[in-house]
């Protein structure tokens, strides 16, 4: 077992607290000390060029599933180079009618070294096993799909 922990800070700094005046500006603190200044996505009158509680899922998702295959692929002696992954959320009402994320689509393109470059199905297969002992996906109700080149 282990705990995981982060601080989110905001403070309103406008006259008003009407919903179209206050500033969604606020921080993330994680434990190691790294500070990242977030916002809500646009469509919720966030700022563009920050990052948002929706892309940081997206974000999260992604990340656990390229380190638990990372993890697979070097037990299975396999030597991984490089991995990529344009990971897109989608947001829509859910069976309830509430808003949520519904769909996160990872599409990984790794870079593969060593002796052996494993064939499509042994891929497939490593993407198999992320995805069913990512702790991420294992902890959300957002559909994950992996689309991987030439499958």
């Amino acid at each position: 077992m282990s705990e995981h922990r982060a601080t989110i800070r905001w403070r309103r700094e406008t006259e008003g607290f009407g919903y179209e005046d206050y500033d969604r500006r606020h921080a993330w603190e994680f434990g190691g000390g790294v500070r990242v200044e977030a916002s809500s996505a646009p469509e919720f009158l966030g700022r563009a060029e920050l990052p948002n509680p929706e892309e940081a899922l997206v974000a999260a998702l992604s990340s656990c599933h390229m380190l638990t295959f990372l993890a697979v692929a070097s037990r299975k002696r396999l030597v991984v180079d490089a991995y990529e992954d344009e990971a897109a959320g989608v947001m829509a009402k859910n069976e309830a009618g509430r808003l949520a994320v519904t769909r996160v689509v990872l599409r990984p393109r790794i870079a593969w070294g060593g002796e052996r470059t494993p064939d499509a199905a042994e891929i497939a297969r490593i993407h198999e096993i992320a995805h069913r002992e990512c702790f991420i996906a294992n902890s959300v109700r957002t559909e994950v799909v992996v689309e991987t080149p030439g499958a």
